[in-house]
């Protein structure tokens, strides 16, 4: 049965990797691996009941991510509906290409550990269609973009869907992650950084920034919209209760925000048809505007990954990789390069049941790291780097040959900074 259970991983998980050639949603395979898995071990199980009980268990810490991650996504949206993120647009004044590239690579590493990379690289992409009109340039940019949105990711507990689970997995805390990861990040987004001042396309001067128009109370929205998810982290300290409960309650309050600034009724669910219609407030839109398919895959991915959890099948090979000689250092160094390949949440996933390491261990931390700046190297190693390629069209090749090596190069560095440290 680990047989097959494997066999179905790795048909499914090549299905993903190839979803721009086979033309099909990369939830699909996600969501065949996890019942095709749990069905087999079904199958197989002496005790139905017990199994069921398993299920649950593991679908309940599974929904503590998806929660949270629904939770983050529709207070982004809010502030985008209020016109949240041109505030920022409109502080942004440089000269010249290079300016404006150092002014957008530290925004992304910012605005990451706070918002997530996912949604930084749409937020300064989106800026970035307005204030470089040369298509290549903004390419460049964009791949830019998506090594800040990884690195600064990296180092928050909010900042990565990797990152997000080793924390509700009990296994980092948010200022120990952000004290052993910050130094490590910054390297890796200054290396490439360094390099950029010597390419060409860098040296050129832009055209003068248009007139930006934007909601009166855009500034108000973004600020209390930030500061709300920062407030996760403490609401967690203060009650000791899981994280998206303290998103949940973000939310609410953001909720009310919102619902006062337009100017509406207090009403997060109306129950009169003639007024919900065409009358839609700024809760329901963005909770409409989740991207439901993303939520759909990481349930597919982390409960294939329980699958084999339950069966003891990710701790054995965790056993094996240490008895084989190899340190966990290196293992997790190449952690990073393989997530480059393949998605980081199925590695970090299959890691957390490797290891017994306890809480803010310097492997978990070392993770984190790998994990989230590892998938900078190609185009299709990140969320970010995907939603990147599909918003400025940016090929598989073009992104290799230009920024690979730039993006090993910050990897190696903030490895290298990692071990010293």
């Amino acid at each position: 049965m680990e047989l097959s259970l494997v066999l179905i991983f790795i048909l499914g998980y090549t299905a993903i990797s190839f979803e721009h050639l086979l033309r099909i949603d990369k939830l699909i395979p996600a969501l065949l691996m996890m019942t095709l898995s749990w069905a087999l071990i079904a199958l197989n199980a002496s005790d139905v009941h017990a199994l069921t009980d398993q299920l649950l268990h593991h679908f309940g810490k599974t929904a503590e991510i998806l929660i949270f991650l629904m939770g983050a996504m529709a207070i982004v949206e809010m502030i985008d509906y209020f016109d949240g993120f041109k505030s920022v647009q409109s502080l942004i004044k440089v000269k010249t290409a290079y300016q404006l590239l150092l002014v957008v690579s530290i925004l992304a590493f910012v605005l990451s550990a706070i918002i997530d990379n996912l949604t930084t690289t749409i937020v300064m992409i989106s800026i970035l269609r307005k204030m470089v009109p040369d298509k290549e340039l903004r390419m460049w940019m964009a791949g830019f973009v998506i090594i800040a949105a990884n690195a600064g990711g990296a180092g928050s507990p909010i900042g990565d869907v990797t990152t997000t689970m080793l924390w509700i997995a009990g296994k980092v805390s948010p200022l120990k992650l952000m004290e052993h990861i910050f130094l490590p990040a910054v390297v890796s987004l200054l290396i490439p950084l360094l390099i950029a001042k010597k390419i060409k396309i860098f040296k050129q001067y832009l055209p003068a920034a248009q007139e930006i128009e934007k909601s009166g109370v855009s500034g108000i929205i973004l600020l209390s919209g930030l500061g709300l998810i920062i407030f996760v982290p403490i609401f967690k300290t203060i009650t000791h209760l899981p994280p998206y409960m303290g998103m949940m309650f973000s939310l609410a309050i953001f909720a009310i925000i919102g619902e006062l600034a337009s100017k509406r009724q207090l009403n997060l669910s109306s129950l009169d048809e003639q007024n919900h219609v065409g009358h839609t407030g700024p809760t329901l839109k963005a909770l409409s505007k989740i991207e439901m398919p993303s939520i759909l895959f990481f349930l597919g991915i982390l409960m294939t990954v329980a699958g084999m959890e339950n069966l003891g099948m990710i701790e054995q090979l965790g056993e094996y990789i240490l008895a084989s000689g190899i340190s966990k250092e290196l293992y997790i160094s190449f952690l990073g390069l393989a997530s480059a390949i393949i998605d980081n949440v199925p590695l970090v996933a299959a890691s957390i049941g490797m290891f017994k390491d306890g809480l803010d261990a310097d492997a978990w931390h070392f993770i984190a790291y790998t994990a989230g700046t590892g998938g900078s190297i190609l185009i299709i190693g990140s969320a970010a780097g995907v939603v990147a390629m599909g918003m400025e069209n940016i090929g598989f090749g073009w992104y290799l040959k230009r920024f690979s090596l730039l993006a090993l190069a910050g990897y190696i560095g903030g490895v290298l900074t990692f071990l010293m440290l």
